[in-house]
Formats: C-alpha cells, sequence, structure tokens
C-alpha cells in the first residue's frame, strides 16, 4: 500500500463519474411548510435577508488508525492519495466557504499540506468523525452556520451532492442534519458495510441499518422494493454540533455503530434527500481495486 505522494497533475473534478440527476424525495419544498414549528415569521425574515444558515464550512475528518482499514486515507487510487481526491471534489462545490482537513495524524497533515489543503489538527479522543469536525469548528472560530461532514473514503462525491445536502438543511429549519441516499444495489442488501436507511413520506429519515430495512418476512431481496442506501456524506446545524458530543451514546447507535442513530434517539430531525449516484465508497482494501476498475472503465484520472 504505497503512502502518500501528493500528486501534482490537474485533478479529476473535470470528469465527474456520473451526472446527479434529481434531488427527490419530496422535494426541498416541504422545508417552507416544517417553518410552522419555528414561526413563519422568523424563518421567512432570514431567508429573505439570505442570513439563514448561509455560512458554511466542509470539513474532511481523517484519522489514520481504522480497524477496517490501517492509512485508509492515504492509499493511492489510480496515483492520488484517497484524501486528496475527495478534497479535489469537494473543492468543486459551489456552497462552501472553507474547506479543511481535520486529522490527529501527523502523516496525514503533512500528505494534505503538500497537495494544499487547510489542516486542523484534532483530539486522538474525538470518537467518531463528527465529534472531530466539531473540534475543528471550535478551532475555526465556531463562525459557521453549517458544517459540512465530508467523508474522505468517497473519492468521487459528486459537489452537486454537498450542494445539495446544504440546500436541504437551509430549507428545513426543524432539521438540525441532512444527508444524502441512493439506490441500493441488489448485490449490497446484506453487507453491513452498506448502511441502508428509510425515511418518512415527507424525507426525513426514520432509521439507518447495517441489516436490511425494510426486511420482508420472506427473507429475500424484493426486487420491486426501492431500498435506499446511505452516503456517508452529512451536513449539520453548527449549534447541534455543538451539543452532539454532549449527547449520551445511546442504545441504537452502539449496536450499529451508526453515529447518525443518535441524533435520532435523541429526538432530532434529520433531511434526507434521494440523488442518482454510483456509489464507490472505500471500506476494506479490496474496494481499491473495484474503483480504481470502476475509474480506468470511465475514463477518469
Amino acid at each position: 500500500m504505497p503512502i502518500c505522494t501528493p500528486s501534482s497533475s490537474d485533478s479529476s473534478s473535470g470528469s465527474s463519474s456520473v451526472s446527479t440527476k434529481s434531488w427527490i424525495i419530496h422535494g426541498l419544498a416541504v422545508g417552507a411548510a416544517a417553518a410552522v414549528a419555528l414561526g413563519a415569521h422568523v424563518y421567512l425574515y432570514y431567508r429573505r435577508s439570505g442570513r439563514f444558515r448561509s455560512r458554511v464550512v466542509g470539513i474532511i475528518p481523517a484519522r489514520f488508525a481504522s480497524s477496517r482499514f490501517q492509512g485508509k486515507p492515504l492509499v493511492h487510487i489510480l496515483g492520488k492519495p484517497m484524501i486528496q481526491r475527495t478534497w479535489e471534489r469537494a473543492k468543486m462545490a459551489s456552497l462552501l466557504d472553507h474547506i479543511v482537513v481535520a486529522t490527529d495524524d501527523d502523516k496525514i497533515a503533512e500528505c494534505c499540506r503538500g497537495f494544499g489543503a487547510d489542516v486542523i489538527m484534532t483530539s486522538e479522543s474525538c470518537r467518531n468523525g463528527t465529534e472531530r469536525c466539531n473540534e475543528a469548528h471550535q478551532k475555526l472560530g465556531n463562525k459557521y452556520d453549517i458544517v459540512v461532514n465530508i467523508q474522505g473514503d468517497e473519492p468521487l462525491i459528486e459537489p452537486e451532492i454537498i450542494d445539495g445536502i446544504v440546500k436541504a438543511l437551509q430549507a428545513t429549519p426543524d432539521a438540525v442534519f441532512s444527508t444524502a441516499v441512493t439506490s441500493l444495489k441488489s448485490e449490497d442488501a446484506f453487507d453491513p458495510n452498506r448502511v441502508k436507511c428509510v425515511v418518512d413520506n415527507r424525507g426525513y429519515a426514520i432509521y439507518f441499518s447495517r441489516g436490511l430495512i425494510p426486511f420482508n418476512k420472506s427473507g429475500k431481496v424484493n426486487p420491486q422494493f426501492p431500498y435506499l442506501l446511505h452516503l456517508g456524506i452529512q451536513s449539520l446545524d453548527s449549534k447541534f454540533l455543538e451539543i452532539y458530543p454532549e449527547l449520551p451514546p445511546t442504545p441504537l447507535q452502539l449496536e450499529e455503530d451508526l453515529e447518525q442513530l443518535k441524533v435520532l434517539e435523541n429526538g432530532y430531525k434529520m433531511k434526507v434527500i434521494k440523488v442518482d449516484h454510483e456509489a464507490h465508497g472505500v471500506d476494506t482494501p479490496e474496494d481499491v481495486e473495484k474503483i480504481e476498475r470502476y475509474m480506468q472503465e470511465k475514463n477518469l484520472s
């Protein structure tokens, strides 16, 4: 596994892996209706003034130690460190005012500074990416309204998805969290590394699981059902992010090992958008070969 030698070649951003075609799940217009819960006059004031959740930072949390894939952020994908590819894609998003990498590892920090990224060093005690984002945001002076947690193991993340979840949170004042899903492939139905999601009729998350949900009594995949795959990217209201680390771990969160379940179990709302996206997250060393083959097939550099 090669360790980071930052690439100086042009970003692969010019040739997007797939075009994001739709922002579905009942539309962002639901957010305007939901404003009643907080007071429509307050909502409209901020929306008209352009000040409602307007300042946005993208943070890529990265750690070297991983039980499943040691040193994952620095693994090379067709000649570039994976975290560099993720950073280059995030730089294309139009709604991010600033992008930083948050890490507790000197090797990752050196690598990222080598290809031009801003780096914030965080504590080794952070229990997950959300807590690392919170610490990084504090070190930035808590000056942003929305913090986008960009998973470093999605090197082909589309900038339109980043912008989409930001717009969703801006349009939905009763939610503190927004995220994205795409269609689940049948071969991924029982893969615990592929997190599934179910939503309600208004596009709010009901549950996330490493198991197949919903699960029918036949115990088999229903080819007619539109199962949803969770994409790891998420945006959070910065005020909620400040209190997130203080919320105690919850039973479902611990059982599934999914940090977003702590949000739901504590009664907070999470907005979900559906996108057309060929998911290529890197969870294991075997995934690196898969994504390299895909990029070669699509002539992505």
